[in-house]
């Protein structure tokens, strides 16, 4: 079981709204895994860190976050999070993009979704905010190799 915790960046979603926050809390809850939090915050780096701060505070060993992951310039989680990284895992971004190009095509290379190592030893995966993109990166490369990922931040 791993304590997890979410952050779904979006000017437009509530929590009745947050169809992909709820799907990855559903989903991590039936696989076995505790939710310890979820915050929505606005695209905007000061509530974006805000909220990444809390849950890297907290016994969480996974923290999921979504949406903010585009081009458009409102799209700040990338820039705002990725630095706060002390390890990048570039390999994850490189192979949801491969994958999302057979779902959606070339629209997929928009996407700047990546994951790294938090200073508390987390890890931490920087999604888009589509359900469908977020189920894809879960079920397909996180789920896959999760335990094994973890065991490896904390040897």
């Amino acid at each position: 079981m791993i304590d997890f915790g979410i952050i779904t960046v979006s000017d437009t979603r509530t929590e009745e709204t947050d169809k992909s926050g709820s799907y990855l809390q559903d989903k991590l809850t039936s696989e076995g895994h505790n939710f310890i939090q979820k915050y929505i915050v606005k695209d905007d780096s000061k509530q974006i860190m805000e909220a990444y701060n809390k849950l890297v505070g907290t016994n969480c060993k996974l923290i999921l976050v979504n949406g903010g992951t585009g081009i458009a310039v409102r799209d700040v989680t990338i820039e705002t999070l990725e630095p706060k990284f002390v390890k990048l895992i570039p390999g994850f971004g490189e192979y949801f993009r491969r994958i999302s190009f057979d779902e959606i095509g070339t629209k997929a290379l928009a996407s700047g979704a990546t994951a790294g190592i938090t200073s508390s030893d987390q890890l931490c995966y920087l999604l888009p905010g589509s359900t469908n993109a977020c189920k894809t990166a879960l079920e397909q490369v996180i789920l896959p190799d999760l335990t094994h990922l973890i065991k490896e931040i904390t040897k």
